[in-house]
């Protein structure tokens, strides 16, 4: 492979269609090469939208395509092991949506299954690639609110209706694997990785609806995370320390509007307001995708993307059973 990336999306999720297809267009190191779809009409709309020259009405035969060096997935949880493993059998690089797994054992199939295969693999945690959160781990670094000791995180939405395919326990969903894995990750991010898990959810025909949970970390560090489908469209992350806070108020879809990030200090002193340029973190972590392709190391290797999820089965044990369930 020399040159920009050629892609192969596997699905027409809104997810392909509406964010990550975009980014590989604008991108500098991908293409879009071939569009896969069981309904062939429907991959032959997006191709025609899209100006992409290869349409596919299997993902076996885009998989077959020799053209195609890396594939897009964004299917439902459930199939997100077994279309990664084929295209690492295959010899294509991966892109998964989050989360890689339904448990940590299935993203710890997907990275052996890769690195087998000599293929990269990486979670498409679209938000890290923003640089305001690059500017909070340079403002933790710096100390500009002393050690931080807790992490308040929240995303909730309200799905309509209940034939969306995250109300399907068969398939993977609920809200804690579809937006409470953000809430996980960013709280690792500022305090490494949690001891214990506490949650209590709701449950609609087997599914978390809502759920709100405690991570324990060393040194009485705490994270506080909530998530939800049937609940108010809500995202906000606030990082706590002995000298002061720092709030991200969209942390996760900041779209390409400025972000800010706000200080706040001890009382009587004014907040302090830091803007960040906007951008396209989705530009930013398909260009991320070709740069670890051409040979430069994962600035979130997959190894990340299991430990993300020994938390998220903690929670869910942990709200399965009213008990404290330990972490790994």
């Amino acid at each position: 492979m020399s040159g920009r990336l050629r892609w192969g999306i596997l699905g027409a999720a809104s997810i392909a269609v509406r964010r990550v297809m975009p980014a590989i267009a604008r991108s500098r190191a991908g293409m879009l090469y071939a569009v896969a779809s069981r309904d062939q009409r429907r991959a032959e709309e997006i191709a025609g939208r899209f100006g992409i020259p290869h349409v596919y009405g299997a993902y076996e035969a885009l998989l077959a395509d020799r053209e195609v060096d890396a594939v897009y997935i964004p299917l439902p949880n459930n199939l997100h092991r077994p279309w990664t493993e084929r295209a690492a059998a295959a010899g294509k690089h991966v892109l998964c949506e989050k989360p890689l797994g339904i448990t940590a054992e299935d993203a710890a199939a997907m990275v052996d299954a890769c690195a087998r295969a000599g293929v990269v693999l990486l979670e498409a945690f679209m938000y890290r690639f923003h640089p305001q959160i690059e500017r909070l781990q340079e403002m933790l670094r710096a100390g500009a609110i002393g050690d931080p000791w807790l992490v308040r995180a929240a995303f909730t939405f309200a799905v309509a209706g209940s034939a969306n395919i995250r109300l399907d326990a068969a398939l993977g969903g609920g809200g804690l694997l579809d937006v409470g894995c953000y809430c996980v990750n960013i709280s690792r991010l500022v305090l490494g990785e949690p001891r214990t898990a506490f949650a209590s959810a709701d449950y609609e025909r087997d599914v978390d609806v809502r759920l709100a949970g405690a991570l324990r970390f060393s040194g009485n560090r705490m994270a506080l995370v909530d998530c939800g489908l049937r609940t108010p469209y809500r995202q906000m992350c606030e990082v706590v320390g002995p000298d002061g806070a720092v709030l991200l108020t969209r942390p996760f879809q900041p779209e390409e509007e400025p972000a800010e990030l706000i200080i706040r200090r001890s009382r009587g002193q004014p907040d302090e307001r830091v803007e960040v340029a906007g951008t396209n973190q989705y530009v930013r972590m398909i260009d991320h995708f070709g740069d670890v392709v051409a040979g430069e190391p994962a600035r979130h290797p997959p190894a990340e993307a299991i430990a993300n999820m020994r938390v998220l089965d903690a929670l869910r044990r942990a709200a399965q059973t009213g008990a404290p369930a330990d972490v790994g």
